[in-house]
């Protein structure tokens, strides 16, 4: 851990263990190991780590905003840990970031893997070409389009308040006049 502080906070259920989580990352510069879950009574550890200031910091707003949800078990700050502890503070009961990342790279490289070998079996004949379309081209389509959804409102005007209506006489509408 080269020099970092660890920080362990123990507490029941995975809600308040969540909120723990989150308020650490949040409320300090710390990075989150991990967590493991305890066999029986519901207890959930979460490990972070960062420099001891930072580490502490980020407990004492754990215990705080944890308490609110449900228990604080226990919680614990060793400045510079041993490199001996270091395979019961990253055991493969952890279940955490690191894990998390080989996990998402096969993941990525699997899917890779099976888009290529999809599209090396794709033919021609399956792929459309699609037209690029410009809205100058189509100018005067998209105002019927237009029209056709407003049929409440004057299609010479466009004046919500005209009591003229698509399909009726010109001379009804309120502007006739000065069009």
């Amino acid at each position: 851990m080269n020099g970092e502080a660890l920080g362990v906070i123990e507490v029941i259920g995975m809600a308040a263990a969540i909120e723990a989580a989150d308020t650490c990352v949040k409320s300090a510069n710390v990075e989150l190991i991990g967590y493991e879950l305890t066999k029986g009574s519901g207890l959930v550890t979460i490990k972070i780590r960062g420099n001891v200031g930072a580490v502490k910091a980020a407990l004492e707003a754990a215990k705080i905003s944890s308490g609110k949800v449900n228990k604080v078990y226990a919680s614990l700050i060793i400045p510079r840990p041993a490199e001996s502890l270091e395979s019961i503070i990253e055991s493969s009961m952890t279940i955490g970031i690191e894990s998390n990342k080989s996990e998402m790279k096969e993941n990525v490289k699997d899917s890779i893997e099976n888009n290529i070998e999809d599209t090396q079996e794709c033919d021609n004949e399956s792929v459309k070409q699609v037209d690029v379309i410009s809205f100058d081209d189509n100018k005067e389509e998209l105002e019927h389009v237009e029209d056709e959804g407003n049929e409440d409102i004057c299609n010479i005007c466009h004046d919500p308040k005209c009591l003229r209506r698509k399909g009726q006489s010109r001379s009804l509408c309120i502007h006739y006049e000065q069009i």
